[in-house]
């Protein structure tokens, strides 16, 4: 039997680095008072389709769903947000607080063509500050997610941002741009000639030299913006530069989820190949309302954490917990002092294996020097008979023989030799 394609084994070598990540992101982001929350994967698939639009590729291409035994239309979640925003009405987290500072981790789900870096299930990382029409939020998210790639020692990133306004003038741009490109329609690449017709906005990311070089002489998204979506995107370009944070205005980026107004915003690394999104995001005033909540203008981001662990490999220094005591044992009917040995490591918090392979002592002293364990206590026979444990120190081969009654002082001073 095979995982299904686009689906991964997370394997024990490879799970401390999902460990290290949610150390440092749990770590930064107590401390600008975000909290975590946990939502469901299975959603309503109408959450989906109110929130992310029904035009994008999302929507119409990507998502997993599919009716449950009871007739309801499901989907697997595809991103965080629109659940978050789900989470904050259906449990009114708003009455209690007027600004909700939240965070997620978990498994996202859509139907692409696996690649490097790509699954169809994959997991995001993400903020959300919710409660704040200030430019000021904007910033607070972009600082941390800078901040958070910075703990995870990378430095090669780079910081696009855009101003796409609200609704209203988005439109009128929409309508000026597809004007334009409608007399160039059979020069656009496949994908953008079908976007012409229902999503003209996303062509604007084509990766197509040739509609690129077409977008280049067309209107430009910021010719629309009326002046209170310009101060707002001022503010931020001018905040940012006063925390010295390096970004560069990208005029065709607009994100690809109908939600987003005003800030938009993607850091890039080059850390695959060519220059690939780590983290995505923006401003989404009109969402939680648009849901069934109250008016709750909102920003956040989201960072994709296989892409993000295939970067930071190199990087990022784990400490592996090696096992710091191995128990080699005989297959003896009296295991109570086996047990009462384990009951007292724990209790010192030590790391420890407790050897369960039935192999002969000498072969279990050899694994225990194989995976780098410092002591090796060995309890035979004759340690059962006479009420002794022996100990052996396996960098230096000395050996000891400590009374059982004894043993609790003894495990106690390698706590304390361990630490000096």
């Amino acid at each position: 039997m095979q995982p299904l394609r686009g689906t991964k084994d997370i394997l024990p070598n490879e799970i401390r680095h999902w460990q290290k990540i949610y150390q440092v992101v749990n770590k930064i982001l107590t401390h600008n008072n975000y909290q975590e929350v946990r939502t469901p994967i299975l959603e309503n698939t109408e959450l989906f389709l109110r929130s992310i639009g029904n035009f994008t590729d999302i929507v119409n291409k990507e998502m997993y769903s599919f009716s449950d035994r009871g007739g309801r239309n499901i989907t697997l979640r595809p991103e965080g947000t629109a659940s978050i925003a789900r989470a904050l009405i259906s449990n009114k987290l708003y009455l209690s607080s007027k600004i909700n500072r939240l965070w997620y981790l978990g498994p996202m789900f859509r139907y692409e063509r696996p690649q490097k870096g790509r699954q169809r299930q994959f997991h995001q990382l993400g903020i959300e500050c919710i409660g704040s029409s200030m430019p000021r939020a904007d910033i607070e998210v972009i600082r941390i997610a800078i901040k958070i790639l910075k703990q995870l020692k990378l430095e090669e990133w780079r910081l696009e941002i855009n101003s796409i306004g609200n609704l209203a003038e988005r439109i009128k741009y929409t309508n000026h741009l597809k004007l334009y490109l409608n007399k160039y329609e059979n020069d656009l690449d496949e994908d953008s000639q079908r976007r012409l017709k229902d999503n003209p906005l996303r062509i604007l990311d084509s990766k197509n030299i040739k509609t690129q070089e077409i977008l280049n002489y067309g209107p430009k998204l910021r010719e629309y913006l009326e002046i209170e979506s310009l101060k707002h995107f001022e503010e931020v370009c001018n905040d940012l530069s006063k925390l010295s944070i390096n970004y560069y205005i990208n005029d065709k980026l607009v994100r690809g989820l109908d939600y987003y107004n005003y800030t938009a915003f993607e850091i890039k690394t080059k850390g695959i190949n060519e220059q690939n999104t780590i983290c995505g995001g923006g401003r989404y005033d009109g969402l939680i309302k648009q849901l069934g909540g109250p008016y709750k203008p909102s920003v956040g981001w989201a960072m994709g954490l296989e892409r993000l662990i295939i970067i930071m490999k190199e990087k990022l220094e784990l400490v592996e917990n090696k096992k710091v005591i191995y128990i080699a044992n005989s297959n003896i009917n009296n295991s109570d002092t086996i047990w009462q040995i384990v009951n007292t490591i724990d209790k010192y918090q030590l790391h420890f294996e407790l050897d369960i392979s039935n192999s002969s002592l000498n072969k279990q002293i050899k694994k225990a020097n194989q995976i780098g364990s410092k002591i090796c206590f060995i309890i035979g026979n004759d340690e059962i008979l006479n009420k002794y444990i022996t100990i052996k120190w396996l960098e230096t081969g000395t050996q000891q023989k400590v009374p059982v009654c004894k043993i609790d002082n003894y495990i106690k001073y390698i706590k304390f030799s361990l630490k000096t």
